[in-house]
């Protein structure tokens, strides 16, 4: 059990600065612009030509269940699509989540968000049945900007749709589906998430 431990703790030790040059490497490759940042594993990451991404300083990620053992596997995703802009401010901490950005995703300072979150700013593909089956699909599928403001805390498993803001402080339960925008300073959950409290 001890020799199991330090083994362990050996390995750690020797992976973590090969895991922060190569995201070091992803991050300058991809063209963001980044500050200070701490990362358990390494994240996916993919800029398109004419894509811009900034995160701020203080930036913390856990990639894989090493780093946040909540039931998530994955790595965290930078998906943004040419033309489209993902802005992350200062002290925001990710654990396994996917930021897809075709249009524009801003994150405020001193946001927390869970393991397993995926952010998607864009319905993918059109709505209209028709269109999906055509080569008009893509350029059919509907994209809003998401707004993330300070301290918003967004609870492991939920998804955050295109359009949506949410405001200051305010709070997603664990495994909510938030289809509207929230005010400030309050609590939603569920699916779609609905009004618990006011903070």
């Amino acid at each position: 059990m001890i020799i199991y431990r330090l083994i362990r703790r050996a390995i750690r030790t020797l992976l973590k600065p090969i895991e922060k040059l190569y995201t070091h490497i992803l991050f300058k490759g991809n063209g963001i612009i980044y500050s200070t940042f701490r990362t358990n594993g390494t994240p996916f990451v993919m800029i398109a030509r004419g894509g811009k991404c900034s995160i701020g300083k203080h930036f913390s990620m856990n990639n894989g269940i090493k780093g946040n053992p909540i039931g998530s596997y994955r790595k965290c995703t930078f998906f943004v699509d040419k033309n489209a802009k993902l802005l992350i401010g200062n002290y925001v901490g990710i654990s396994q989540t996917a930021l897809i950005c075709h249009k524009s995703i801003t994150i405020g300072n001193y946001v927390k968000i869970g393991g397993g979150v995926s952010i998607y700013d864009t319905d993918f593909h059109s709505l209209n049945p028709e269109i999906r089956k055509s080569k008009e699909d893509l350029i059919n599928r509907i994209e809003k900007p998401v707004v993330i403001k300070d301290n918003v805390f967004i609870g492991a498993h939920s998804i955050i749709l295109k359009g949506i803001t949410i405001g200051e402080n305010s709070i997603i339960g664990a495994g909510s589906v938030v289809t509207k925008s929230i005010p400030d300073n309050q609590i939603w959950a569920g699916n779609p998430a609905k009004f618990i409290r006011n903070i």
